[in-house]
């Protein structure tokens, strides 16, 4: 049974979710949806199980993961699900992702689950390091196989009851998406910047062009904060917040794996 899997990654949590999750199942491919964003009308997955795997931004789904869901035709689909990774609540994500995709198709997900890994939105704390870091991710790993097994059996598992997150979503995910594009005027490129080019070439949405070497963010920000995390000399900072505080990428995957997501989609995914 081929399995598709659509991702968004910042620094990595996601994909590397996305990839254990293929790995289990067999048959599996793994669709960036960054690559998907130009590519008008809907996408209609040619496989018998289909999955969204993305982080939870501000309570809810990130702004180009929402677009995405709601284009999302699942009427050949036989068996669909979604995961969200998390640094701290992902039920009202899950529920969000789950009525776009009823909206769109007339039927629900048959199968949601959040699923914790590091935080890394250093505007906010530090990420995890160290042995809490490696605990994080082994906890993560071992709730993704059993996933991966009730995705292969076809269990159903409804987003569970999230009354106190859905009423913090309420209270902060639409102020988030207003300004989240032009959150990026926030970004600087310190004094330490070396003009190597990581941060353009992390960026999933090709927010970021080199002026003089130098980045330059365009105002069409997902505030995944892929630039921040990956630069190799902690040179980008989201105000004065972050300097001094820790980064991160998830540590099974390179550089060159976040840049891969930017790439051209399959054309069987997309029709106009």
């Amino acid at each position: 049974m081929k399995t598709i899997i659509y991702y968004f990654t910042g620094t990595g949590n996601s994909l590397a979710a996305a990839k254990k999750i293929a790995a289990a199942l067999g048959d599996s491919e793994l669709v960036a949806i960054a690559s998907l964003r130009n590519t008008p009308g809907d996408i209609i997955p040619a496989a018998d199980r289909v999955g969204i795997v993305a982080p939870v931004y501000d309570l809810g789904l990130p702004a180009i993961v929402a677009e995405f869901a709601g284009r999302l035709d699942l009427s050949k689909a036989g068996y669909t699900f979604c995961v969200m990774t998390m640094g701290g609540f992902g039920g009202s994500a899950l529920h969000q992702a789950n009525d776009i995709v009823q909206k769109k198709n007339g039927r629900p997900l048959d199968a949601a689950w959040a699923v914790r890994m590091v935080g890394n939105f250093v505007p906010l704390y530090s990420p995890a390091k160290g042995k809490k870091k490696d605990n994080n991710l082994a906890a993560a790993d071992t709730r993704l196989a059993a996933i991966a097994g009730d995705i292969d059996r076809g269990i159903m598992v409804r987003p569970g009851i999230s009354l106190g997150t859905s009423f913090l979503k309420w209270l902060v995910y639409d102020k988030f998406m207003r300004q989240i594009h032009e959150a990026d005027r926030q970004f600087v490129a310190d004094e330490q910047c070396t003009r190597c080019g990581t941060c353009a070439g992390v960026c999933p949405v090709q927010n970021i062009v080199l002026v003089d070497e130098k980045p330059e963010w365009q105002h069409h920000c997902e505030l995944c904060m892929a630039c921040l995390n990956l630069c190799p000399v902690k040179a980008i900072q989201w105000t004065e917040k972050t300097k001094g505080r820790g980064r991160y990428r998830h540590p099974d995957l390179k550089i060159a794996d976040m840049e891969a997501q930017r790439g051209e989609a399959p054309k069987e995914h997309s029709r106009t």
